[in-house]
């Protein structure tokens, strides 16, 4: 994603923003991209560039370009694209709100979300709208996502979960040497670049917007696999992406967003005995990400050899005593997302399983 600036909490009074969704007309698009900014100057012209050049495409696509209060350059890069739509905000509002306001300005019955740091090769929509055509009870689809300038080494083809919630890009730097050329379902998808459904977008909701940044495309996965949605890798949609380029790759900020959201995608959407077991798991992923650090492996590792461990342990202690704070709003999501869940607690920890990610695993993972 890409995040910046802070966010608050959220309030006990606070309005359900996750919820409504904008109808389209008989004027709409087939389908809008979404691109969220903040001070993405010397990012913007390559990822709009890179949509000029779509095709394949049958029927009309309108990009959209949500301006989070760009102090940069941004809106001259942007006068040069005269053909996007561009949705300038008085403050930063972060991915998951940015992104809904993108959503909501458009009608189109499929929605595309591209980070600014990101481009896509000419086939990248068609692949994904004819993907989700031919699987109607697909709500997402998510696309191959490669490292920028490194176009043999994966960022991501989907998202695999742990345990306790968190996720993580499937295939994460590993070389790509065709082992991921399949359509197939996948945990969920990644917001970096993904094609929604609007029926399930209706059905579901959009984007928790007191997450702010990070694990806002896997609350979303989760909420629609449990009213029965599935999501699809397609590896014909290539995206080349540099990876947190917007808000850098290990920063206590990130971390602390992180954890706080990942425990509150938890608390939202696992049944109560995942829940419970939960905090087991968490507490193991921590011990594997101490090793790490120890060891000189993983994110964790990475962190501790750029700035002061003791602000890593700070921002972690932060980001659980905001979680605890928001803890009463997300028990009211929680209740009205259970209600309605369709799945049964064997199927998601049939899901936990099926498209499971180790604890050692995502300690040693950068």
């Amino acid at each position: 994603m890409s995040p910046a600036g802070s966010s608050a909490g959220p309030t006990g009074g606070a309005p359900e923003r996750d919820e409504s969704v904008r109808s389209g007309g008989a004027a709409e698009p087939l389908a809008a991209v979404v691109v969220p900014n903040w001070n993405g100057a010397e990012l913007l012209a390559d990822c709009l560039e890179s949509l000029r050049s779509l095709r394949g495409v049958p029927g009309s696509v309108e990009v959209v370009v949500v301006d989070n209060a760009s102090t940069d350059t941004s809106l001259e890069i942007l006068a040069r694209f005269p053909e996007v739509t561009v949705l300038r905000q008085s403050e930063n509002l972060g991915f998951a709100a940015g992104s809904n306001v993108g959503i909501r300005a458009t009608g189109a019955p499929f929605v595309a979300l591209l980070n600014n740091d990101a481009t896509v090769e000419p086939n990248w929509l068609a692949a994904l709208l004819a993907a989700l055509d031919a699987h109607p009870e697909a709500g997402a689809a998510t696309s191959k996502v490669v490292a920028a300038g490194r176009p043999t080494v994966l960022d991501n083809v989907g998202h695999v979960v742990y345990a306790d919630g968190l996720t993580r890009g499937r295939g994460r730097l590993e070389e790509d040497v065709g082992q991921y050329q399949e359509i197939e379902e996948v945990f969920g998808f990644s917001g970096c670049a993904a094609l929604l459904r609007r029926q399930m977008l209706d059905d579901v909701g959009l984007f928790d917007e007191d997450f702010f940044a990070y694990c806002e495309d896997a609350d979303l996965s989760f909420r629609a696999r449990l009213r029965g949605w599935s999501c699809l890798y397609v590896p014909g949609a290539v995206a080349h992406h540099r990876f947190s380029a917007t808000s850098g790759s290990f920063t206590a900020r990130k971390g602390y967003l992180v954890e706080r959201n990942r425990f509150w995608l938890a608390v939202k959407n696992l049944p109560f005995p995942l829940l419970l077991s939960s905090l087991g798991a968490t507490l193991l992923r921590y011990a594997w990400q101490v090793q790490g650090m120890v060891t000189g492996r993983g994110a964790a590792a990475v962190y501790a050899h750029t700035q002061p461990r003791r602000r890593l342990v700070a921002a972690l202690l932060v980001a659980y005593l905001d979680g605890f704070r928001g803890l009463r709003v997300m028990l009211r999501r929680r209740r009205r997302i259970q209600r309605g869940r369709r799945a049964s607690t064997r199927e998601v920890l049939g899901w936990l399983h099926r498209f499971r990610i180790g604890a050692r695993q995502i300690a040693h993972l950068e």
